[in-house]
């Protein structure tokens, strides 16, 4: 019998990769391509697990599956870090007084 790959593993590295290079936006976006990576590899797991020997790039999906937890933790600290930046700036107020500040200086 011919294995064959698993389905979603092109398009859970693609969102890996693009967790991992987007995290730095604001923390979100890696995120949340992280955690729809993370889905749709735990989805190729289990269809991995009812028939083993179907498929024949498993090793992949490992490796998948650890590039989107690296964007996921990445994400999430930064996203924290934002947060705790805005925080220290005085809050959103002062915050955005910070952004009208620097839009008055390059005007």
């Amino acid at each position: 019998m011919e294995q064959k790959n698993l389905p979603n593993v092109t398009i859970a590295m693609i969102l890996a990769i693009l967790s991992f290079l987007c995290c730095c936006f604001g923390g979100a976006p890696g995120l949340i391509l992280g955690g729809i990576a993370f889905f749709l590899v735990k989805k190729d797991e289990k269809t991995y697990a009812e028939n083993p020997d179907l498929y024949k790039n498993y090793s992949t999906l490992k490796t998948v599956r650890i590039l989107a937890i690296i964007g996921m933790v990445i994400g999430a600290l930064y996203l924290l870090y934002t947060f705790w930046s805005i925080n220290q700036m005085g809050g959103w107020e002062g915050y955005m007084e910070k952004v009208n500040e620097m839009m008055e200086q390059y005007q």
